[in-house]
């Protein structure tokens, strides 16, 4: 028998140790519970990790997956030491805390404490199961197999993840937001005993009215319990003699909370980006974010009111072009059109994209702010603008025409840099919106041919608002690439110099009474038939815009950029800039340029009086002053005299202000009649170069159409033409006919006839245009 007994226990150890390797064996073949792979919610952040916007996950529960470093120390060292103060040694299964519980239990006869591990409590909230032996044996094993797989930090994320707070709020990051509102990264001893307390009886816990008691003295006790281990020192409690007075007074939350929802429409596009169960970290600013929500939300009824149902506002931190702000629509629970990211909706910008036509014109040396510029009726082909008001100036500055947002000066403005040039440039600031087709766009880009987003008008303002250097907006932080040179500094300085000139619409007399000079520039922008209203703009370090309409196009009589979006626009930016005076360094690269004081081109010995302006030095306006002419004129009978017949006659130079015969025609309608220099002495014209006529109308391809049943004569179509000299007479043939002998100020009728046409004028120097057009029947 004493033989036996080695070998017998022998037998034994080696049986056990089968036994022990066939478990070992089967727990690491086994698969991990399927569950711990179930996607969590996804989490849109700001750009300081605070939650933004939380989505249920795809098994529609609230469950926000955390890392171990994300959550409070606190709060894991006190989960340890109430629920399994062993966890880091065990394998899963805890053998000193399973004999303690049979000695228990044995002891009471009947179950008073259990032995489930941290691990355990996991494989029952992944593979629930009902309660019995067999269940705990599972349970065991299965917690053996996820041990084996997973590293203890790993197996105490899974936990915090998957740990039931009451209906379908998982994990403590959800719970901590649901019960707390906060996030569980700083927890207050309390919030850590609340959320200990709940996991044990989920049902019977969480916070509601019928369940405050039972949580109350569930966390009461496990506060207690804490402090007498050393969990919670007294000073974290905040108690009074070492007693838990305070903590007991707090009270628990008595309902859940809801998730944090804010920037839907942004979180809403970026969650269908990213997989589910993605933390998303973007630019947005909390403060600036929730500020702009409210601006947007006190507006709201008033623009439905209007008729005016959709919108969109974004900040950009000009430097960064990081979006701080974006509001994708007015209300996103306003049907489906609501739930629409109106930024990224290709809309016409109006009148907004004038200041980048402006800047462009400034740097190929063709305008200057002071420029003197045409604000008279005219028609580029078949296209014939109007202004917003329907009027006309007559001769404005550059400066001033962009202010006041006129339409005819930047239609010839960017006639004269090119359709495609200003096109090409848009592509540069990054807008894709445009369409590829070659010729598809034409003048009426400046007057709002277009369509942009909101989100590409942001970048475009905030090129100005950086000295013309180009960078993509974005809303999350990666690698960017280094900065365009779109404009000259130099440019984009004059450009924000003139959007400055105006105050807030809404009162723009706010100068007169504050005495502080605005800091910042903007531009607003209204479409044909009223069915956008932007504004955009720039301060010191930020870039707004807004835009407003409805996303199915119908127009809102109150759809007018300068009162619907340009108070908004101004209520953002004075918000997070501050009203204070800012200094604006003038570049470097700016020239004093002398010009004519009247004309604002560069002054000639004709120009009686000078003043300066600045002008980008590589940039400068070359063109003469066209306004003002020097004359010789014969003291005895005040007619010019040209050079050839000035021997034997007293004369003396004196100097004219002279008008473009298009302008003086329509001055002249506007205020009768005007001086005008005196006309040469007869047989004394000038015999130098002189340019041709310049037929105005009919337009180059002009296609006119009969009206049935109106005498032709009623129909009429007016030949004019512009010389260099004021005092020129012109002479018209239609189709060889001779018509008439006029001034250059003077339009000659012609009744129509169909078929195609011919006109010639000539001038007195025998100098002749061409002009080809077309009048059909219907």
């Amino acid at each position: 028998m004493r033989r036996r007994l080695p070998r017998l226990l022998a037998t034994v150890v080696a049986l056990v140790l089968l036994a022990g390797l066939a478990v070992v064996g089967s727990a690491w073949m086994a698969p991990l519970p399927e569950r711990l792979r179930a996607p969590g919610s996804t989490v849109v952040t700001y750009e300081d990790g605070a939650t933004a916007h939380v989505f249920l996950a795809p098994d529609d529960r609230w469950r926000v997956p955390v890392a171990l470093d994300e959550v409070d120390p606190a709060y894991v060292d006190a989960l340890l030491r109430y629920e399994d103060k062993r966890f880091y040694a065990h394998p899963g299964v805890d053998p000193v805390a399973v004999m303690r519980a049979v000695v228990v239990n044995a002891r009471h006869g009947r179950v008073m404490t259990g032995a489930s591990t941290l691990t355990m409590q996991l494989v029952r909230m992944v593979e629930p199961r009902p309660r019995s032996l067999r269940s705990k044996i599972v349970e065991a094993h299965r917690a053996l197999t996820i041990e084996l797989h997973l590293s203890k930090a790993e197996i105490l994320e899974a936990y915090l993840t998957f740990a039931p707070y009451g209906r379908n709020v998982e994990g403590v990051e959800a719970a901590s937001l649901a019960y707390f509102g906060h996030s569980a990264n700083a927890l207050a001893p309390d919030e850590i005993a609340t959320l200990l307390a709940v996991p044990q009886n989920p049902n019977v816990r969480y916070p509601s009215p019928g369940n405050a008691e039972r949580l109350r003295a569930a966390r009461d006790d496990i506060a207690g319990f804490l402090l007498d281990t050393g969990g919670l020192l007294p000073g974290e409690l905040g108690t009074k003699n070492g007693t838990l007075e305070e903590v007991a007074e707090s009270p628990v939350p008595a309902s859940l909370r809801a998730f944090p929802r804010e920037a839907p429409h942004l979180a809403t596009a970026l969650a269908g980006r990213h997989p589910a169960g993605s933390r998303i970290p973007t630019t947005l600013s909390r403060g600036t974010q929730r500020m702009v929500e409210e601006l947007v939300r006190l507006e709201r009824d008033a623009l439905v009111r209007k008729g005016v149902h959709n919108g969109a506002v974004i900040v950009v931190h000009s430097e960064t072009r990081e979006v701080r702000a974006l509001v994708g629509n007015l209300d996103f629970w306003e049907g489906e059109a609501g739930q629409i990211l109106a930024a990224t909706e290709p809309r016409s910008p109006g009148s907004a994209l004038k200041p980048f036509i402006y800047a462009l014109a400034i740097d190929r040396g063709t305008a200057n702010p002071a420029h003197l510029v045409r604000d008279i009726p005219r028609s580029w082909g078949s296209y014939t603008p109007q202004n917003y008001d329907e009027r006309f100036r007559g001769l404005v500055r550059l400066e001033t025409a962009l202010s006041e947002s006129l339409n005819l000066p930047f239609v010839g403005l960017l006639h004269e840099v090119g359709v495609e040039t200003f096109l090409n440039r848009l592509r540069t600031m990054g807008v894709e919106s445009l369409d590829a087709r070659p010729g598809h766009y034409g003048l009426s880009l400046a007057a709002g041919g277009v369509e942009l987003t909101p989100l590409e008008v942001a970048g475009l303002y905030a090129t100005l608002a950086n000295g013309g250097a180009y960078g993509p907006v974005h809303v999350q932080r990666t690698e960017q690439p280094p900065p365009v040179r779109v404009f000259s500094d130099e440019a984009a300085w004059l450009t924000a110099r003139t959007l400055r000139i105006k105050d807030r619409p809404d009162f723009p007399s706010r100068r007169m009474f504050s005495g502080t000079p605005s800091g910042i520039a903007w531009k607003t922008g209204t479409s044909f038939g009223h069915r956008d209203a932007w504004a955009a703009g720039f301060g010191p370090e930020h870039t707004a815009v807004v835009w407003l309409g409805n996303l199915d196009y119908r127009p809102a009589r109150d759809l007018v950029g300068s009162e619907a979006a340009g108070p908004i626009l101004f209520d953002v930016l004075e918000a997070v800039e501050g009203r204070k005076a800012v200094d604006f360094p003038r570049p470097e690269g700016l020239a004093r340029v002398e010009v004519c004081r009247y004309s604002g081109y560069l002054a000639t010995d004709a120009c009686p009086h000078r003043a300066h302006t600045d002008a980008p030095v590589t940039a400068v306006p070359t063109e003469p002053c066209p306004f003002h002419q020097t004359l010789a004129i014969d003291l005895q009978t005040g007619e010019a005299l040209a050079p050839g017949c000035r021997d034997g006659r007293d004369w003396e130079e004196r100097q004219y202000l002279v008008w473009p015969a298009t302008v003086r025609r329509f001055l002249a309608d506007q205020h009768g009649d005007l001086p005008s220099p005196p006309a040469y002495a007869k047989g004394c014209t000038p015999s130098g170069d002189r340019e041709p006529p310049v037929i105005l109308t009919p337009q180059s391809g002009q296609v006119s159409i009969l009206i049935p049943g109106i005498d032709p004569l009623d129909q009429e179509i007016p030949l004019s033409a512009e010389v260099d000299r004021p005092d020129a007479r012109l002479s018209w043939f239609v189709d060889g006919e001779f018509l008439a002998t006029v001034d250059v100020e003077e339009r000659v009728w012609w009744a129509p006839t169909p078929g195609e046409h011919l006109a010639v004028v000539v001038d007195e120097a025998g100098q002749r245009a061409f002009r080809r057009f077309a009048v059909r029947e219907p």
